[in-house]
């Protein structure tokens, strides 16, 4: 089926180009969601007659797809999961997931937009896309973790952190803070007997 596009469809074509597309992807997707219309000779008339205000239209919304890309480029998004010893989530986060946290961090995005080839199954960090306009796309970082200590530690290692890293971290800091509260310890014993030794010179 020939249709022609109202606005610019990533790996297909520009607005005003005619495409030949599968016909379901016609029926289900760019005749319902007003992005292209059939291609005839009416429509071809009716498109010319449209085109400026279609392409004023087209570059308000990139406008603004800009401005809320410059915000949140490079944007990081933690998301709590519960998974197994190996890294494998109990389930997966889904666009619906992703939207939902980035939103919640202060900007407004919609499942839509969200770029994801397939679930993400794995704990750890991953990149991926928001696409806010056809012609405007941001790169955003997910980091999947079990709790905010561990999305931390993967944030600053770039890299996803294993159960068996983080139990040893744990430890490693509870030796640290004993071994600090332990040379308080010595160091006030020490300053009392200072004091002592003092008072029996005095």
């Amino acid at each position: 089926m020939e249709v022609i596009l109202l606005e610019r469809i990533e790996n297909l074509g520009q607005m005003g180009d005619v495409v030949r597309v599968k016909p379901g992807f016609a029926r289900n997707y760019l005749l319902p969601q007003h992005k292209a219309l059939r291609s005839n000779k009416e429509n071809l008339a009716i498109f010319e007659q449209r085109r400026a205000q279609l392409e004023a239209e087209n570059l308000k919304r990139r406008q603004e797809a800009e401005a809320v890309a410059k915000k949140i480029d490079g944007m990081s998004v933690v998301i709590i999961r519960q998974a197994g010893d190996s890294g494998q989530l109990y389930g997966s986060v889904a666009s619906r997931d992703i939207a939902e946290a980035v939103t919640a961090a202060g900007t407004s995005v919609n499942r839509n937009q969200v770029v994801l080839d397939r679930p993400i199954k794995m704990l750890g960090l991953h990149d991926l896309r928001l696409r806010l306009h056809p012609e405007v796309s941001v790169p955003i970082s997910i980091n999947v973790a079990r709790s905010e200590a561990e999305a931390e530690m993967q944030a600053e290692s770039g890299r996803y952190i294993s159960a068996d890293e983080m139990i040893d971290a744990e430890e490693a800091a509870e030796a640290e803070a004993l071994a600090a509260a332990e040379a308080a310890e010595a160091a006030e014993a020490e300053a009392e007997a200072g004091g002592e030794s003092d008072e029996e010179t005095a």
